[in-house]
């Protein structure tokens, strides 16, 4: 179990670095000690898009990929519960932190054609919006034209579909409300064009390779979201691997000291070293 990964220090970060004028506009950079240009991952953490949960637990997975050669973007945005947080400003913030990357390029040893993303949870759906943003309506109060491209997304049981996630009745665990209502502003009948908006399985096909892997031990996000929108995914000729990972729990697939991290580890390497291929198209 690797629920202690929350607890448990970080090593440091090389730079803490703004995209942003908001004190939750930040993200913690790691380089390799190689001299690059370096493939990057930018990283997104969970905790129900909610301020009680920040970045720092995700700071061991980006340091395990960075000793794998991969410099890391470990991002902060505004969160439910703080100033700013929800619709639509963590969206925009997520869009913008992505497109700092080019920012970051021009001062550190970043090869901008070796992008990817991973996020856990609440930040696997924020990873998986991103990357399917240019499907968002120019009219959406959370459009952001891509100003970056990445070579794909890695999903660890996020909530990849809001509409569902909401059905289920998603509680975060520190007010206990209708997390996913708090987020967009509203249920889907009150807010039909936010989950629209908002939700990577009704902004299909997402166009970018989609790596989704969830532990079957999992008793925060269920599965079954996950394996409803691959199969969503792949009805839209998106290119998705599954990994259901036996006997993992929630945050054993981020946490480096566990044998699931290798998952994720072999797929962000495989992201950022395979050769760039077409998307399928219908």
């Amino acid at each position: 179990m690797s629920d202690d990964i929350q607890t448990r220090p970080a090593p440091p970060a090389d730079e803490r670095l703004a995209y942003g004028d908001d004190p939750s506009q930040f993200g913690d950079l790691r380089l390799p000690r190689s001299r690059g240009p370096h493939p990057l991952v930018v990283v997104l953490h969970g905790g129900w898009w909610h301020s009680e949960v920040d970045l720092r637990y995700m700071g061991h997975l980006a340091a395990a990929l960075t000793c794998q050669g991969m410099a890391t973007w470990n991002v902060e945005f505004r969160r439910l519960g703080a100033s700013g947080g929800g619709w639509p400003h963590t969206f925009l913030d997520v869009a913008d932190a992505v497109d700092h990357v080019a920012a970051l390029a021009r001062r550190f040893p970043i090869d901008m054609s070796r992008i990817a993303l991973v996020g856990h949870s609440s930040g696997g759906h924020l990873a998986m919006w991103v990357a399917g943003r240019r499907n968002v309506g120019p009219s959406s109060g959370i459009y952001r034209p891509p100003r970056s491209t990445v070579r794909g997304v890695i999903c660890v049981a996020g909530a990849v579909d809001l509409r569902m996630a909401q059905s289920l009745g998603f509680r975060d665990g520190f007010t206990n409300r209708l997390v996913v209502e708090d987020l967009l502003g509203g249920s889907p009948d009150r807010v039909p064009e936010r989950y629209r908006a908002a939700s990577p399985a009704e902004l299909l096909p997402l166009g970018v390779p989609q790596v989704l892997l969830h532990g079957t031990a999992d008793e925060i996000a269920p599965i079954a979201v996950t394996e409803r929108y691959l199969s969503a995914a792949r009805n839209a000729h998106d290119r998705v691997t599954y990994i259901r990972i036996a006997g993992a729990d929630h945050f054993d697939p981020i946490d480096p000291e566990s044998r699931a991290f290798s998952y994720v580890r072999d797929a962000a390497l495989d992201l950022v070293e395979a050769p760039v291929r077409q998307p399928v198209r219908s």
